[in-house]
């Protein structure tokens, strides 16, 4: 049977390196946000990026549909940062006769802290291309960020 799953976490969290390895084990066709925004955008995107993560979210929910009702697979990742992001990510697939499961990867906070200082530095080395996280998409993330309740996520994956 098809799966669709799909990724809730902090940024940095560890949400590709766990979405990437679950697509190779189920097999499952991976959808990732970032990896599309970075190669249309670039990596200080501004302002016009939350357009393109909602236009982006609708586009990978319906192939994953598509691919569902063709008994294929897939795994979206993406944050979901807020609970009304993943009711209505599960609404869309349970009104579309899809079940999707939502996998929560969880991060202490010093862990994550030490992901975003190296993810930074990476990309100041040129080692790697991915967004920045100043101080201020720092504070704006944390602001809206909620963790899912107990028994929200269909699993919770430890990073």
């Amino acid at each position: 049977m098809a799966r669709i799953i799909i990724t809730c976490g902090r940024l940095c969290s560890g949400k590709t390196t766990y979405a990437k390895s679950l697509a190779e084990r189920l097999p499952a066709v991976y959808f990732s946000v970032d990896e599309l925004t970075l190669q249309l955008l670039g990596p200080y995107p501004g302002d016009i990026l939350d357009e393109y993560v909602e236009k982006l979210e609708g586009y990978f929910f319906n192939k994953a549909v598509e691919l569902a009702e063709r008994g294929i697979s897939s795994v979206i990742d993406i944050g979901l940062w807020t609970r009304a992001e993943r009711e209505d990510a599960k609404k869309y697939f349970h009104e579309r006769g899809a079940d999707c499961e939502l996998h929560y990867i969880k991060v202490s906070d010093d862990e994550w802290r030490r992901r975003i200082s190296k993810r930074n530095s990476d990309i100041e080395a040129g080692i790697s291309r991915e967004y920045y996280v100043d101080e201020n998409l720092l504070k704006k993330f944390e602001s809206f960020f909620e963790e899912p309740k107990a028994g929200e996520a269909d699993e919770v994956i430890l990073t």
